[in-house]
């Protein structure tokens, strides 16, 4: 259980990488992922992080619904070491997948449940990811650090997570919306001063579910 080669999901989990196009990630890296994957799913029998209660279907449905829009982000953040929030980040998704994917980020993870928000601290804590903070409380009362990239998966309507982040946002700042199909009625009420610059597909091995990634910035 020490090392991924060893673990019962660590060839879905190698298959998932090599189909994201995600094959230059260390053995350190995909322990890391594996490992995370274990306290999910050892702290749901508990505390109920998460409804997928099987680590197959949270390795399909979670860590690899999660790491499909690292390339993108890799992209975007070009080797610079940027400033993310994760609002609402539940069991450290997309965050924490994030951390471990791409190192040089910082990445803050804010949620409300105090126990989601313990979760967080210590699965970084475990994983060594120093570069990784756990927050507890609602974004509308988090002081502005700011940050370069405010992101949330299955958190809230498009129009909901600016007016909550906006004042988070770095002026040069974007958010990047992990989301199902694409949510054109969310984008239609979104405030007149935000640009959705790039709406992205994303493909998740082994689910049939729409998904893609919506840009957004202030125009």
């Amino acid at each position: 259980m020490n090392a991924p080669d060893l673990h019962p999901l660590a060839s879905a989990l190698d298959a998932g990488l090599h189909a994201l196009h995600l094959d230059d990630l260390s053995p350190g890296q995909r322990r890391q992922l594996l490992q995370h994957l274990d306290l999910i799913a050892r702290w749901t029998r508990v505390y109920n992080l998460t409804a997928v209660r099987e680590p197959a279907a949270m390795l399909g449905q979670h860590l690899l619904d999660s790491l499909a829009a690292v390339p993108a982000l890799r992209r975007h953040a070009a080797g610079k070491p940027l400033r993310l929030l994760d609002v609402g980040s539940g069991a450290g998704l997309p965050g924490l997948s994030f951390a471990i994917a791409c190192p040089t980020l910082q990445v803050s993870c804010i949620d409300t449940v105090g126990k989601k928000a313990s979760f967080i601290r210590q699965v970084a804590a475990e994983l060594g990811l120093r570069q990784a903070e756990a927050l507890h409380g609602r974004v509308e009362g988090l002081p502005a650090r700011p940050w370069d990239l405010v992101t949330a998966r299955a958190f809230a309507a498009l129009p909901d997570l600016v007016d909550g982040t906006r004042h988070l946002l770095a002026q040069d700042g974007c958010w990047m919306a992990l989301k199902g199909k694409r949510p054109d009625e969310e984008i239609a009420a979104l405030p007149a001063d935000i640009d959705v610059f790039h709406v992205e597909p994303l493909q998740v091995p082994g689910l049939a579910a729409e998904r893609c990634l919506v840009w957004m910035r202030r125009r």
